[in-house]
């Protein structure tokens, strides 16, 4: 389990178990909590509605888990990235930034599906991440 008071980099998010749930933002560690099943009852009618809207589109959509990484320019190599995280439904209209991993770079929507208990990181953190 990583300690929440280091600063980690996408090279260290691959060897931390797939059970483990976290993002990163800037290099600190966010635990993911367990989605409740009425998360998981909205984030599949969301997932349809863009799926059966984008069929016969250019853009696809993706469900977490499904990692979106963001650079901050600076790095020599990708395994550097400081900012990963795993958005509720993300579409992508770019197919350059998608990968086997996940999407490299900011998605052309993301939607985020809030509760309570994620509600501050959610809000705040990666609102203004994805703002950036």
């Amino acid at each position: 389990m990583p300690k929440e008071d280091k600063i980690y980099t996408y090279a260290d998010y691959l060897t931390w178990s797939e059970n483990e749930r976290i993002e990163l933002i800037y290099g600190r560690v966010y635990l993911m909590t367990s989605p409740s099943r009425t998360h998981q009852k909205i984030l599949g009618q969301l997932f349809y509605q863009f799926f059966d809207y984008l069929k016969d589109k250019s853009c696809e959509v993706y469900m977490s888990p499904f990692d979106v990484r963001f650079p901050d320019g600076d790095e020599k190599d990708e395994k550097e990235i400081k900012t990963v995280v795993q958005p509720n439904i993300v579409v992508v209209c770019d197919e350059s930034k998608l990968d086997e991993r996940g999407c490299t770079g900011a998605p052309d929507l993301t939607v985020e599906i809030t509760s309570p208990s994620t509600a501050q990181k959610d809000k705040l953190h990666k609102f203004n991440l994805y703002e950036k």
